[in-house]
């Protein structure tokens, strides 16, 4: 009996990897479409509840069908792609709303009132977590999430530091209930204090967790407020980068003693794509037609990853958290708005 041509068994290779392809792609179809689905509804919620940003709703949709028996696990290859790669995507596009020009424009005492918070508000995180006794991950998305900029911040660092789903719905619902409550608390605080519309915009946007949420407080305060609140709170986007850097480099050195453990790279690739969109913003390079599609794009793909994250969380998971998370939002809630309102007041 002769044996097959070569030609016969690299056509019959070549095919067999055809269909594995193929089906490894059909595969992820129905998570993503569920993603999808999920997202359209939490777009479509969102505009009943202007104070609450759709990535919040998803994670609310995708923890509600976890814990239903909605998410099959023939869900689960799509979902993991909507969680990281989607994730990463959406993060990067994220820099296409950022100018550096408007955020230099707040002037030098406002800078420092940022970077002071983004600064203080990680490092007096970091400290009250470990006394808890919260686990490294779970101190890092918390402190990046109330520091900087609500779930997107949670969603970057945790696809750096590895963060398990349970550690990363947790700091985004942390996210939703003090931001929400910081919505009615800062526009009466600034109201107390008198401030004008200037110093009420930079304490909301200097203080306040989520875009969404900032965008709402600064409408709440009326005139100029909501103008210098959000090109504030895009400072503390600004100020994603760099701080994403050192998570990865602080990454690297702790998991050097375990050799089977994945060391992040020095610069994760989504960084990269989060600068260079900002640059060619800031550049004014990129027609106005172009912009809303991307703050689209970036607006869905962060919506589906946050679903598909929610879908990871089961409520026995969330019993066994405990009050140390909530009371480290506090905290972090409490530290950040001090320092915004000390450096507002000596402004």
């Amino acid at each position: 009996m002769s044996a097959p041509a070569p030609e016969t068994v690299a056509d019959s290779r070549a095919t067999s990897a055809a269909c594995r392809r193929v089906t490894a792609v059909v595969a992820l179809l129905p998570g993503l479409g569920a993603c999808a689905a999920s997202t359209v509804c939490a777009l479509a919620l969102s505009t009943l509840a202007s104070t609450v940003s759709p990535l919040l709703i998803a994670v609310a949709l995708g923890a509600i069908a976890a814990n239903t028996g909605l998410i099959h696990p023939v869900l689960s290859p799509g979902l993991a792609v909507a969680a990281k790669p989607l994730l990463r995507v959406g993060v990067a596009l994220l820099g296409f709303q950022l100018v550096f020009a408007d955020v230099l424009g707040l002037g030098v005492t406002a800078m420092l009132v940022v970077v002071a918070v983004v600064a203080v508000g990680l490092i007096a995180t970091m400290v009250a977590g470990k006394y808890l006794g919260l686990t490294w991950a779970q101190r890092v998305l918390i402190a990046c999430g109330f520091s900087i900029c609500g779930a997107a911040a949670v969603a970057a660092a945790g696809s750096v530091v590895s963060a398990d789903e349970e550690e990363t719905v947790t700091a985004v619902a942390l996210v939703v209930v003090f931001g929400t409550a910081m919505i009615f608390a800062i526009p009466l605080l600034t109201s107390i204090l008198g401030f004008d519309d200037d110093r009420a915009g930079l304490l909301a946007g200097a203080s306040i967790h989520e875009v969404a949420q900032v965008v709402a407080a600064g409408g709440v305060i009326g005139g100029t407020a909501l103008t210098v609140a959000v090109v504030a709170k895009l400072a503390r986007v600004a100020l994603l980068a760099p701080v994403v850097v050192v998570l990865s480099l602080v990454q690297r050195r702790r998991t050097t003693s375990s050799p089977q453990a994945r060391r992040p790279p020095v610069v994760p690739l989504f960084l990269f794509g989060f600068v260079i969109c900002a640059g060619l913003r800031s550049l004014d390079v990129v027609p106005e037609s172009v912009l809303t599609v991307t703050s689209t794009l970036q607006l869905v793909l962060l919506t589906a990853a946050m679903f598909a994250l929610g879908a990871g969380v089961r409520i026995a998971m969330l019993r066994a958290v405990g009050f140390r998370p909530i009371a480290l939002g506090a905290v972090s809630t409490v530290v950040v708005t001090s320092i915004a309102l000390g450096g507002v007041l000596m402004s």
